[in-house]
């Protein structure tokens, strides 16, 4: 099967992967070109780079080894980019000048396109008093509100989407505000939050013992472990945040424990790195290994996924010398170490195809033998790059041997890496992978199980008339190409199939051989009791993994697991690119604005259509004594009336409003820092919209409020979150990202 025997493989090629000049004219003719790009650009930094590209160009035919995109879009291109996905910035200083300087550091590395992680432990508690200045501090989270515009403004300004995630231990005073951040649907929507979680907590929360919250080696408060530990889960279960991050094993099994510690990591969790460490990610995709697929000798060759595996690490370690990097200090810090993290996608498919059935105790093994291979294969190569090259620059060849993965390797492995040392530092990581997997032919994404053995896709014409084609899942297309029409073996199962345990279990296999850590997610169904919910972690943290995200539907952030979302009441009724017709009378609501750095208040009329028995935005007027800001408030009454008439789902309106940010500097407004006016007024439509029922939870979706009498006996609730690229509702949770299945937008990028 040809990866683009699927449409949405060219499609995602076409846009996100293919090198175009800056007038949109295409440089690489086809994929073919693409891969003679990268294979190039990775053999440069060899003494003798035409021996390398054809091996290099080799393991990327018929996507067997996939680059993370920033890799792919970026590599031989020679753009102003960084080819590493994501960064853990430095240390945050608790005083003014040094959060703003490492603000002004997040913002460059996001303008670049790296995802950035941040601790925000090291900033005092709000309360505590702030020397010198006769104030109080206004805590952690009152920074993240900055960070969280600064991402909106890189954004808006023509950046890839921003990721960031934001970490607090569980003894910094603010813990309990931090866990509960979320519970509003409209703060921080640019962060990830994850809680830095001890091996002392765990120990109080088993004995139920108290717990202290301290800052500066002072003891402000003191909790009940369990009662924090609920509130975290609480949280979790109420709206998918924060993740808990096991902190001390991380630190404990680090290769690098003797010259860092740990305690931040990338957006998605995947790489746990120190102040200014980067993460450099690729994959091998275990479903194009498999030979003899859907038969009793089905089967992964160790040879071949050894030697797939050792090509990988050699072009991964040449991608450090050749990326650009944002700061000096993430340049330094990957040259000293040159880590990197080598993963796979396309698991759950090799399982099906193998016989295998996820989450089971036979496919559990299958996935921890394939990964010990990768793991040994991959410490070999290094030693091998040692040997040609010479260690990574901060090597102690006596503490890498103490280190917990290398001691668990393979005997000749262990003599290598003891004769020769480690090029890199470390090797292993199991990144999200879903737009990549989906350029390879729809293959399962990470370790994560199938989503759905196949949907259907609805694709924009030039025209603006929308066809269907049907995506099929990479393992289900195999079986079909083989046989047809017959039923789905049992080894087929997705998300819909599988307990928390079998998620559980996956990811602790995996987790074994991975020197770093692991991005997935575990869904759960919406009905799952409290009391089991929790169990998922416990079951986490007993099983040696070393994070845990998992994802319930919930009435802050929808439901994101739906392959077939109910019609909803706009597509029946309004068909889009034909514009509304005005009645002659409308109702609607006004609202007032008063900007601190305005005179006069804006006031802000919405004028609502009835269509089918549902309530939605027809038309805007934003109206004030200011005369400053007459040319805009007109041209921002006619372009957003222009929209909302047009039907179909405009809350990407609230969106891009709310992502503005003036350059003067926004305003505290109710508690909460707003980035600009317009973004002010942004939310003032969110609210308008949430009140008479057009939006859901956050406003990215359409729903009907039983309670309105306009909703009359047709109630239709949104499926979930539409898409921020595309508006489809084709979105789902996986490696703790959203990620949609139309278009191939990830959050995490």
């Amino acid at each position: 099967m040809s990866a683009f025997d699927a449409p949405i493989a060219a499609q995602i090629w076409d846009m996100k992967y293919r090198l175009k000049a800056a007038d949109g004219t295409p440089v690489d003719d086809d994929i073919d070109a693409t891969w003679d790009r990268i294979a190039t650009a990775l053999a440069a930094p060899e003494a003798e780079p035409q021996t390398w590209i054809p091996a290099f160009r080799a393991a990327l035919q018929d996507f067997r080894f996939l680059p993370a995109g920033r890799i792919v879009a970026g590599a031989g291109t020679d753009r102003s980019v960084t080819l590493f996905n994501c960064f853990v910035m430095g240390t945050i200083e608790d005083s003014m000048s040094g959060i703003f300087d490492a603000l002004r550091e997040a913002a460059l590395t996001l303008q670049q396109g790296g995802g950035i992680g941040y601790d925000f432990s090291t900033i005092r508690p709000k309360g505590d008093a702030v020397h010198g200045v006769s104030a109080d501090a206004s805590g952690p989270l009152s920074f993240m509100d900055v960070w969280d515009a600064m991402c909106r403004t890189i954004m808006s300004a023509g950046s890839r989407r921003g990721a960031m995630m934001a970490t607090l231990r569980c003894d910094h005073p603010d813990i309990e505000a931090f866990v509960a951040a979320k519970a509003d649907s409209a703060r921080l929507r640019m962060f990830n939050l994850s809680v830095l979680v001890t091996d002392p907590f765990m120990d109080a929360v088993d004995a139920d013992a108290d717990w202290p919250l301290v800052f500066g080696g002072r003891t402000l408060r003191t909790v009940k472990a369990r009662a924090l530990w609920d509130a975290i889960m609480r949280a979790t279960y109420d709206y998918a945040e924060p993740g808990v991050i096991f902190i001390d094993r991380i630190n404990a099994t680090n290769n690098l424990s003797y010259v860092e510690t740990i305690a931040a990591t990338n957006p998605c969790g995947e790489q746990p790195l120190p102040p200014y460490g980067a993460c450099l990610l690729g994959s091998l995709n275990l479903a194009r290994l498999v030979e003899e697929a859907f038969t009793d000798g089905a089967r992964i060759p160790e040879g071949a996924l050894a030697d797939l595996t050792a090509t990988a690490i050699r072009m991964m370690d040449n991608v450090v010398d050749a990326s650009r990097f944002p700061l000096p200090a993430q340049a330094e810090e990957a040259r000293a170490k040159r880590r990197i993290g080598l993963g796979v996608t396309g698991l759950a498919d090799a399982l099906a195809m193998c016989g295998l059935r996820y989450g089971t105790p036979d496919a559990v093994a299958a996935t921890s033998h394939w990964l010990e291979v990768i793991a040994n294969a991959a410490y070999r190569a290094s030693a091998d790059l040692a040997a040609e090259k010479g260690t990574f620059p901060l090597h102690d060849r006596a503490a890498i041997l103490a280190a917990p993965m290398v001691a668990r390797l393979a005997p000749d492995t262990r003599a290598a890496i003891a004769e020769h040392g480690l090029r890199n530092a470390l090797l292993t990581s199991i990144a999200p992978t879903g737009t990549i997997s989906l350029l390879a032919g729809n293959v399962s994404s990470g370790i994560e199980p199938i989503f759905a053995t196949e949907y259907t896709r609805k694709v924009l014409q030039p025209d603006g008339s929308r066809t269907e084609e049907v995506v099929q899942d990479y393992a289900v297309a195999e079986w079909r190409r083989l046989h047809g029409d017959a039923p789905l073996p049992g080894s087929f199962v997705t998300v819909a199939d599988l307990s928390p345990a079998d998620h559980v279990a996956m990811q602790a296999a995996a987790q074994d051989w991975i020197d770093s850590s692991i991005s997935k997610t575990i869904n759960v169904p919406a009905d799952i009791g409290f009391d089991a919910f929790k169990d998922v972690y416990l079951q986490a943290w007993q099983t040696g993994c070393k994070g845990c995200t998992t994802y319930r539907p919930n009435d802050v952030t929808g439901s994101v697991l739906s392959t077939t979302p109910e019609p909803r009441a706009a597509d029946k009724v309004v068909q889009l690119f034909a514009p509304l017709d005005r009645p002659a009378a409308l109702t609607g609501e006004t609202y007032k604005i008063k900007w601190p750095a305005s005179e006069h208040a804006l006031y802000i009329t919405i004028n609502d259509i009835e269509l089918d028995g549902q309530r939605r935005p027809f038309e805007i007027f934003v109206n004030s004594k200011n005369m400053e800001h007459f040319a805009w408030t007109v041209a921002l009454t006619r372009m957003i009336s222009a929209v909302f008439r047009r039907g179909g789902d405009v809350s990407f309106v609230v969106e891009e409003l709310k992502a503005v940010f003036d350059p003067r500097g926004g305003a505290w407004v109710q508690g909460k820092y707003v980035p600009s006016i317009l973004a002010a007024i942004g939310g003032v439509i969110e609210r308008h919209m949430i009140a008479t029922g057009f939006l859901a939870g956050e406003g990215l979706g359409l729903k009907l409020d039983p309670a309105d009498p306009m909703a009359a006996a047709a109630t239709v609730t949104a499926p979930g979150p539409a898409c921020p690229s595309c508006g489809s509702f084709d979105v789902h949770m996986a490696e703790g990202c959203a990620t949609c299945a139309n278009c191939g937008f990830s959050k995490c990028g």
